[in-house]
């Protein structure tokens, strides 16, 4: 990984070091010093035009790197704090990834899981992620994020952002995964609230500017180049937080270390493509578990949406080509993604009822709309409809798995939790395959944030917050695990920034 970067970006460190010059003492900054003149405006995350970005340079105590959900928790966070923050964003909308964040938000301790009656402890949380990814996770980083979660939950509340319906998602002992309470998709939830609070507080993302590289001086970060494809500028603070996502757009990249995903569908969006990886390893960056990547069981191959896991955890079951179960579908998204590809063909259909379908808004809205979703008013009706299937396997099989919840009686897959019988009318059906989902490795950091180079030391300046770090999930995240892990560390690398100017 390292290799590929050093011989691909060998320019950038040279532009780095050649503005060095021209950059040396005209680093003087104090907090809640605001540049006159300097307009910062908000792309809605549901326009394409990018027509508002604002290109001028700038002096700031904070540059944050990437305007989806670790990003702009950041922004706001050391804004919040007193910090002069400028906000860049590659793409010409802002969310990122965090855009297609379907399920929502596990957290631990917290006071929506006590009213319900769940008895969960941060420990567990961190069990749960730690054995979940495969025992490979880095067991301070889970520590940190499991033991602030619920106060990352409390401070969405405070911001306008409530996730108040709580669900189970695969791996977990017990539920934990906070959502919108009127079903809607997290990520576009949150996004939204996000960016009208950046905008509103005057950080509003400056959008279709590209960073090219990290300036370091006397060995300490300066600031960085970016380009809006016409010309590059210089923008100067002695801090920059990268929260650029992970590589799960980049096939060249991730078949270096899974070759049999080159042609794979992916849901990640367009700008996912390692780039905040390459400017940080080129000043001496580490990397860690960059070989792990998620590969997500229930993905609609013709568009690439994300049939979300809150679906299966609120009752939804696989169905194979020849009409039957095949496995637990709340086991790990790995172990499930391993069942599905075993099968014929390699995909399965998510089945469920009117009652799942009630509670999650993103099946009529991202595929009802489309067309993507079989219904029938009885299950025979639903197996016509339902193609390359054997219906009488499939009637039997949901027979079979409602007739066991109704007598109490051992799932057959294992299945303990969410078994809700399929039995509302109507019924619904999605095909569905693997896709890649997320990438576990990135940037190494410390519980702080910081970035450390090739031998354990903090990057003086640097942090980095969501999946353009690595260590938190291992071999393996679990569902919900994504949306706590920004919250939490985009927020931690505020503080620490701050912490880092004021020292």
């Amino acid at each position: 990984m390292n290799e590929r970067i050093d011989s691909n970006e060998n320019q950038r460190a040279s532009a780095a070091i050649s503005r060095r010059t021209f950059l040396a003492g005209s680093i003087g900054l104090g907090l809640a010093a605001m540049l006159p003149g300097v307009g910062l405006v908000g792309c809605s995350p549901q326009s394409g035009s990018g027509e508002a970005t604002v290109k001028d340079e700038g002096t700031f105590d904070i540059i944050v790197v990437g305007a989806g959900g670790a990003g702009m928790t950041a922004a706001l966070s050391a804004q919040e704090a007193g910090a002069n923050v400028v906000l860049l964003e590659k793409m010409a909308v802002v969310g990122g990834n965090t855009n297609f964040a379907e399920g929502g938000m596990n957290a631990s301790e917290t006071a929506l899981q006590k009213e319900e009656g769940v008895e969960d402890s941060n420990e567990l949380f961190a069990e749960d992620t730690f054995i979940g990814g495969k025992e490979l996770g880095d067991k301070e980083l889970i520590r940190y994020m499991c033991e602030n979660s619920n106060a990352a939950i409390e401070r969405l509340a405070e911001r306008g952002m409530h996730l108040t319906k709580i669900s189970t998602s695969g791996g977990a002992t017990v539920p934990r995964i906070h959502r919108p309470e009127d079903g809607s998709a997290v990520g576009g939830y949150l996004v939204t609230h996000m960016h009208d609070l950046c905008t509103e507080r005057g950080i509003g993302a400056r959008t279709n500017m590209d960073v090219k590289n990290l300036i370091v001086e006397d060995g300490k970060i300066a600031g960085l180049v970016a380009s809006d494809g016409k010309k590059e500028y210089t923008y100067k603070a002695p801090v920059v937080i990268l929260a650029t996502g992970g590589f799960g757009a980049n096939h060249e990249m991730l078949a270096q270390y899974r070759p049999e995903l080159i042609d794979a569908v992916t849901t990640n969006q367009p700008g996912a493509q390692g780039d905040g990886i390459a400017i940080a390893t080129d000043i001496g960056a580490d990397t860690v578990d960059l070989e792990h990547i998620q590969v997500h069981p229930t993905v609609e191959q013709s568009t690439s949406i994300l049939l979300s896991e809150g679906i299966r955890g609120d009752g939804a079951i696989l169905i194979n080509s020849e009409g039957n179960r095949f496995v637990n579908e709340l086991l790990t998204r790995d172990k499930v993604t391993a069942a599905e590809w075993e099968q014929p063909g390699g995909w399965a259909y998510a089945v469920f009822d009117q009652h799942v379908y009630d509670d999650n808004k993103s099946i009529k809205e991202k595929f009802e709309k489309q067309g993507l979703l079989l219904s029938g008013d009885t299950i025979e009706e639903l197996a016509g409809v339902m193609e390359e299937i054997d219906p009488t396997n499939f009637i039997g099989a949901v027979t079979t798995y409602n007739e066991c919840i109704e007598q109490g009686v051992e799932d057959p897959f294992g299945r303990t939790k969410s078994l809700n019988p399929i039995v509302n009318a109507p019924f619904y059906a999605v095909k569905v395959a693997p896709g890649i989902h997320h990438t576990m490795g990135g940037l190494k950091i410390d519980t702080a944030t910081r970035v450390l180079d090739t031998n354990g030391d903090p990057i003086p300046g640097l942090f980095a917050a969501g999946e353009v770090t690595g260590g938190v999930h291992g071999g393996n995240r679990l569902g919900g695990n994504a949306v706590c892990d920004i919250n939490v560390f985009g927020h931690r690398a505020a503080e620490s920034a701050v912490e880092y100017l004021s020292a």
